[in-house]
């Protein structure tokens, strides 16, 4: 993002009447005449014009005043010393790093707290930084609807022509992953494409930036069950990712192409990129993400035929969570422990732990699936030990989930729960009933 401050505007511009009448006020207070301010280099009236706000200085004249005058530019232009701007500088800094080390709250009040700083310095620059930045931590929070009105002031500040189209495309990037983190899926493909158009337009380096494009669209695709567009998305943001010098962005890279390959039931595939990830995020001392992808190793197993190593895998990857301080990781390592155990037939440790993730994901509508797919553990068994009434309850709290997720290959595994249920019950007509609705809406999820 570059600096206003440099960008060229009318003379009559505020900016130019503020800089003015500080070149005024700093000459009265010398005891400079404007002759004697102009010395050899302008004449008298060049610097009453400058004075008057009828011209703005260049970058070079408003150097040579500041110098004469016994201040630095930075004050002469903006009315602050340039260290006031670095003191800014380093407060973005200090947000900026804690986001990176996964300490969200935290972040969001650095932010504000620099945001706050920014009032005396008119810098747009250092203005879209933190709101940007403050938007992305309040996503990583769950506050998403928060962090949309952040960031759409971000966007809005970025349509200046101060900026470019690799700042634009960051802004609706992120507004994009918002969108993804309440489930308007729709919303976000929209989004990630035009950030995705905006970056590539640009004609500037922007690799990095094109990669978490690519990969969160991937994500957006593997939701909508659309995963040959889910798998395209992930191949070309790890290839991107692979040419540029950024571990974050090529573990994240290879972590998406997992998710793909293992929905796409290449299991094998999808455990080696997960462990190049995990290599990764483990030299980048990344407790976080090395959770996740304990997480996702953990799956594989199960999906391998290995139940005791997922366990194994879970209990490490629920460990890390509440190490990095993660209630959602946590919840879903426990999510995903509870269906371990569902699937061994240990129906009372399904239940505790399932239970556990849903108390530590409630309110969380970024996490939607996880919530359904916890109650769908939780409803089975509850269905296994009799308890129908309860197993209902959950089973349509599911659906809930997943209807507002707005996924119908995600519902049809409500719908089959309940199918079961009212098979149970004795009910023939509406498990038929149930049974065929889930395998109608199969047939036009795309695979």
């Amino acid at each position: 993002m570059r600096d206003a401050a440099a960008t060229p505007r009318s003379a009559t511009s505020a900016g130019g009447r503020d800089v003015g009448a500080r070149v005024r006020a700093l000459r009265v207070a010398a005891g400079l005449t404007q002759t004697e301010l102009a010395g050899a280099r302008f004449s008298k009236e060049y610097v009453s014009q400058i004075e008057r706000g009828k011209t703005r200085p260049t970058t070079d004249t408003v150097g040579w005043l500041a110098e004469r005058l016994g201040v630095d530019a930075q004050y002469l232009l903006h009315g602050v010393s340039a260290n006031v701007r670095a003191r800014v500088e380093a407060m973005l800094a200090r947000a900026e790093a804690l986001s990176e080390d996964h300490r969200d709250e935290d972040a969001v009040e650095a932010f504000r707290e620099a945001r706050a700083e920014l009032g005396e310095l008119a810098s747009p620059e250092l203005e879209l930084r933190a709101l940007a930045g403050e938007g992305w931590a309040l996503q990583e929070t769950g506050a998403a609807h928060e962090a949309i009105t952040v960031l759409q002031a971000a966007r809005e500040l970025a349509e200046r022509p101060d900026f470019s189209d690799i700042d634009r495309a960051d802004v609706v990037f992120r507004l994009g992953c918002c969108r993804y983190r309440i489930s308007s899926i729709p919303s976000a493909i929209g989004l990630l494409d035009e950030a995705l158009e905006l970056a590539e337009r640009s004609g500037l380096p922007c690799d990095v930036l094109r990669a978490r494009i690519l990969a969160w669209r991937s994500r957006c695709r593997r939701r909508q069950a659309d995963y040959e567009a889910a798998r395209e998305d992930a191949a070309r943001a790890l290839e991107l990712a692979l040419g540029v010098e950024d571990p974050r962005v090529v573990a994240g890279a290879y972590f998406q192409a997992s998710w793909v390959a293992e929905k796409t039931g290449h299991w094998v595939l999808a455990r080696q990129y997960a462990l190049q990830a995990k290599e990764i995020y483990a030299e980048l001392n990344d407790v976080r993400n090395t959770g996740r992808l304990m997480l996702n190793l953990g799956g594989l197993q199960l999906l391998l035929g290995h139940p005791e190593q997922a366990i194994e895998h879970l209990t490490k990857s629920f460990a890390l969570a509440v190490e990095a301080g993660s209630q959602p990781d946590a919840a879903q390592a426990l999510g995903s422990l509870a269906a371990v155990y569902e699937q061994l037939g240990d129906h009372e440790t399904a239940d505790e732990h399932a239970r556990k993730a849903l108390a530590l994901l409630e309110g969380r509508e970024d996490f939607l699936d996880e919530i359904g797919q916890s109650n769908l553990v939780l409803g089975r068994s509850l269905l296994e030990r009799g308890r129908l009434d309860e197993a209902e309850e959950c089973f349509r709290a599911a659906d809930a989930a997943f209807e507002q997720m707005a996924s119908i290959a995600h519902r049809t595994g409500a719908w089959v729960a309940l199918g079961d249920l009212a098979e149970r019950r004795g009910d023939a007509r509406e498990a038929a009933r149930l049974y065929r609705n889930a395998a109608e809406a199969l047939r036009v999820v795309r695979f």
